[in-house]
């Protein structure tokens, strides 16, 4: 069956244009950008926004900081003790009830967005940012969940649950 390919058989298809010369570009040099698919150690990443921190020591030490606050925000807003200040009192009319559930929504929607915030600063495949979120959820889990900050009672029922889980 002949598809209009001619004498060479292409079946209708075009053949690629060959590649440019070097130097056709009018000069300019466009530079090859590789994304890593393993984890690698070193200060010289793309974290979050393309060249950021780039190749700057200094600007590699805020970007794991900065991943380290995110991971501890990410605690403390997925902590029992925030959760239980915008429980409404049972005494609580109407209105403060769908306020205290519109402020618990809000909450949720800025941890979801954080927790997928902290995730992309994950994919950038670098070991030191692998190990700035574990240290702030190191952190955020001792500060608001082990009861340092928050009330004694968050510590019991959390290791209840875990006792549950497991047996």
């Amino acid at each position: 069956m002949d598809m209009g390919g001619g004498e060479h058989g292409m079946g209708g298809m075009a053949m690629a244009p060959p590649p440019s010369p070097p130097g056709a570009h009018g000069g300019m040099r466009m530079r090859m950008r590789y994304t890593h698919m393993t984890f690698f150690w070193g200060k010289d990443s793309e974290i979050l926004f393309a060249g950021w921190p780039g190749e700057r020591g200094g600007m590699y030490a805020l970007a794991l900081v900065a991943v380290f606050a995110l991971a501890f925000l990410l605690e403390f807003l997925g902590s029992r003790g925030l959760d239980v200040a915008l429980l409404p009192s049972a005494a609580a009319g109407g209105g403060r009830r769908v306020a205290a559930g519109a402020a618990r929504a809000v909450v949720h929607a800025l941890r979801v967005g954080v927790a997928y915030l902290l995730m992309l600063a994950l994919m950038s495949f670098n070991g030191g940012v692998l190990l700035a979120a574990v240290a702030g959820h190191a952190a955020g889990f001792l500060a608001f969940r082990a009861g340092l900050f928050g009330d004694r009672r968050a510590q019991v029922e959390d290791a209840g649950k875990e006792q549950l889980a497991c047996c």
